[in-house]
């Protein structure tokens, strides 16, 4: 059984450095008993939803590869910018704001090759949906 992600929810990528929370900017969702905004898949604006992982490790990322190159081959890692292009999945059942809600075994693609998954769903709420 899943959890709902809201606001607060913390994430890590699979090459940066550094969790971050996500955040949930729409002042219309609806709330969680602790008064913290549901999440849904579409969540995935970089810098708005999906801050900076601190530093990028990435060889697919151009400023991780060209700093790596400048060093001899030594991975130089380059400040954090994420590029979200998709929505999360798979997504819940349920709908939040038309879109399916988001859950804490949802994962995110950064374009540089990262996965972006839940560490801390910001709640201990489970859903009644399967995994």
């Amino acid at each position: 059984m899943g959890k709902f992600v809201c606001q607060g929810a913390m994430m890590q990528c699979t090459f940066g450095m550094t969790p971050a929370p996500l955040a949930v900017i729409d002042p219309m969702r609806p709330k969680l008993s602790s008064s913290l905004p549901v999440a849904n898949i579409m969540d995935f604006v970089p810098m708005t939803n999906i801050p900076s992982f601190g530093m990028c490790q990435s060889m697919s990322n151009p400023s991780v590869a060209s700093a790596t190159a400048a060093a001899l081959g030594v991975l130089t890692p380059m400040p954090c910018i994420p590029v979200t292009a998709s929505p999360w999945s798979p997504g819940g059942q349920l709908k939040v704001c038309n879109f399916p809600v988001l859950l804490d075994n949802c994962k995110c693609m950064c374009t540089w090759g990262g996965q972006i998954s839940f560490t801390f769903p910001g709640n201990a709420l489970p859903t009644t949906e399967a995994k």
